[in-house]
């Protein structure tokens, strides 16, 4: 962790800017925004037209004039400037006022693991652009694994699998700190790309923009296990005439169409537990994997990496919102600080 525990009861207000979603927890008003990292602009005048879902809603249905644009990728702020006036539109005229009351307005940011220094500015200067004479920057796999109550403070091993839209995190935490982790540049979307090139090459068959979860408005019941439906009916338009149409998508197909990308975060867990002392991993084989990220509310994705790993698999209570929450609890002072008694004293 980058910050402290004593810094980050400074803050006021802590920012979690992911690829796929925007956070912001306002201390003592709790999550104040859970909106989509997307911004819609009029490109002939400058002017920003919509923020957020309304935005999001707009992607692939604008007349040409109209952009819309993600200021986040992989956790990363790519354009400071969208990425401000978002979080202007987003946090509201009432909250932004209340925010500038502060006599010294510090903030919180996460940043992913092994953030290279251009990243943690670009997340500083953003937060700075909106009033914060400070910033404090958390780890992700930190502020999470305190949001979804792992007991990362004790001397024993907790797992952590952060499954964001643009890349899969995984470490093994102990006494407050990262004993290992991985970045895998493979999330969510790698997931959802695969199955739109398997029903673009075996069915010729597009979706829509607005699809870009496939897996939730494809799959029921049990989803990728094998004890889900046989077959399910996918909308989208034809690649030859562009006139819409439907077809029938043998589920079996289509978890076979996903295995190149959880292959890979299958690598990344390997390379985390060789990675790690041997009575840490003997923890971690009653314990498991604990998972968090949007991503991991994949139907099935838990069964499917239990199976790989033989280990226990489980899935936080809100696992898209464990990030932010961890940073509000320490904002909030709810996190003791470890206090080591040394010897002789």
């Amino acid at each position: 962790m980058t910050a402290t525990l004593e810094q980050l009861r400074r803050c006021h207000f802590a920012v979690d800017l992911g690829a796929a979603r925007t956070r912001v927890y306002v201390k003592g008003a709790g999550l104040v925004v859970d909106q989509p990292s997307v911004a819609a602009v009029n490109t002939r005048t400058g002017a920003l037209i919509a923020v957020g879902e309304f935005a999001e809603k707009m992607t692939g249905r604008t007349p040409d004039y109209i952009r819309v644009v993600r200021p986040v990728s992989g956790g990363t702020v790519v354009d400071i400037e969208m990425a401000q006036r978002m979080l202007r539109q987003l946090l509201g005229d009432k909250t932004r006022r209340m925010l500038r009351r502060k006599p010294l307005l510090r903030a919180a940011a996460c940043t992913p693991h092994d953030a290279d220094p251009l990243a943690q500015r670009a997340a500083i200067e953003t937060l700075v652009g909106l009033g914060a004479r400070r910033v404090e920057l958390v780890d992700t796999l930190i502020a999470a694994a305190v949001g979804c109550d792992l007991p990362v403070e004790r001397p024993e091993a907790a797992m952590i699998m952060v499954c964001g839209a643009a890349a899969t995190q995984v470490a093994v935490l102990s006494l407050g700190a990262i004993v290992t982790a991985e970045r895998i540049p493979v999330g969510g979307d790698a997931v959802d790309h695969a199955i739109v090139q398997h029903l673009r090459h075996r069915h010729e068959l597009m979706l829509p923009s607005q699809s870009v979860r496939p897996l939730q408005l494809a799959l029921s019941g049990n989803g990728l296990t094998p004890e889900g439906p046989e077959s399910t009916e996918i909308h989208g338009r034809d690649v030859a005439t562009g006139l819409a149409r439907s077809v029938t998508v043998d589920t079996a197909a289509v978890r076979e169409a996903i295995q190149t990308p959880l292959t890979a975060v299958l690598d990344g867990i390997g390379k985390v537990l060789r990675g790690c002392p041997p009575d840490l991993v003997a923890d971690l084989a009653d314990r498991g994997i604990m998972m968090v990220g949007g991503s991991a509310l994949l139907p099935g994705l838990d069964q499917m990496l239990r199976q790989a790993t033989g280990m226990p698999v489980n899935i936080a209570e809100r696992p898209d919102v464990c990030a932010v929450q961890g940073l509000g609890a320490m904002l909030e002072g709810r996190i003791a600080p470890m206090v080591l008694d040394p010897l002789g004293t």
